[in-house]
């Protein structure tokens, strides 16, 4: 492969790992034009969906957990924000948010540490993509009692900041590995030592998964609609966006 063409997958954050993801069912004439020429010009890597842009002659084409333009031909690429400037309206977003939702939504929840209410019915589901030693992560969990009465399920993925094999990995990879892992979520967090434990864990999987759809720090909180909040945000904040964007479970 060429280090143009790897450029341009480094570019978008894809290797060719996601070659099997699968293909949209049925292309109109031009969608299909693209994903021929596209499959001559970047050999091995497969295609999701590909639809017309608002633009003649350029289309959208998803690749994994990301959104790219391509002509026609297949001979130009490019990434950004596609806006509307005469209805004032961004056009990619929407779009991102629905790759989003598919990927988050449909995530095994056995693979997760998860804290609900318990007494009622969670009104709303939010995951959270969290590092163990992350501040902000750690005074999000302190408050959880809050979000859970306000209705607010969380969900944790683990996204230890500095990477495989840092000692944040490894508390994430213990917490999982624990015989009662919210205990030990909130063992950890509080900054009480835990014990070191290995297992079969998501841990890398949560990581990679994380560094898809553009995590990039932590607390990361991702709404079922594929809204992505980065940062802290306290329970009553949370809740009126929640009721705002009718993320409702």
């Amino acid at each position: 492969m060429s280090y143009r063409i790897t450029k341009i997958l480094s570019l978008l954050g894809v290797v060719l790992a996601l070659a099997g993801m699968p293909v949209a069912a049925a292309d109109s004439e031009g969608a299909a034009k693209v994903r021929n020429s596209l499959g001559m010009l970047l050999p091995g890597l497969r295609f999701g969906e590909i639809t017309a842009s608002p633009i003649p002659g350029l289309y959208e084409v998803v690749i994994g957990h990301k959104l790219a333009y391509v002509s026609e031909d297949g001979r130009y690429l490019m990434q950004g924000t596609l806006l509307d400037i005469e209805l004032q309206r961004n056009l990619t977003e929407p779009r991102l948010n629905a790759i989003k939702s598919k990927a988050i939504t449909g995530l095994d929840e056995n693979l997760m540490v998860i804290f609900g209410p318990e007494k009622e019915p969670a009104k709303h589901n939010v995951t959270v993509f969290t590092d163990i030693d992350c501040g902000y992560c750690r005074k999000l969990h302190s408050e959880i009692d809050s979000y859970l009465e306000k209705g607010i399920r969380i969900r944790y993925l683990f996204y230890p900041r500095a990477g495989i094999g840092s000692n944040s990995f490894k508390k994430a990879v213990s917490v999982w590995c624990a015989d009662d892992r919210k205990a030990a979520m909130t063992a950890a967090k509080a900054g009480k030592a835990i014990e070191e434990r290995e297992c079969d864990n998501p841990v890398r999987a949560d990581l990679a998964l994380g560094e898809q759809l553009g995590v990039s720090g932590t607390p990361n909180i991702v709404l079922d609609n594929g809204k992505m909040i980065p940062g802290y945000i306290p329970a009553d904040r949370l809740l009126a966006i929640l009721d705002s964007e009718g993320s409702k479970r």
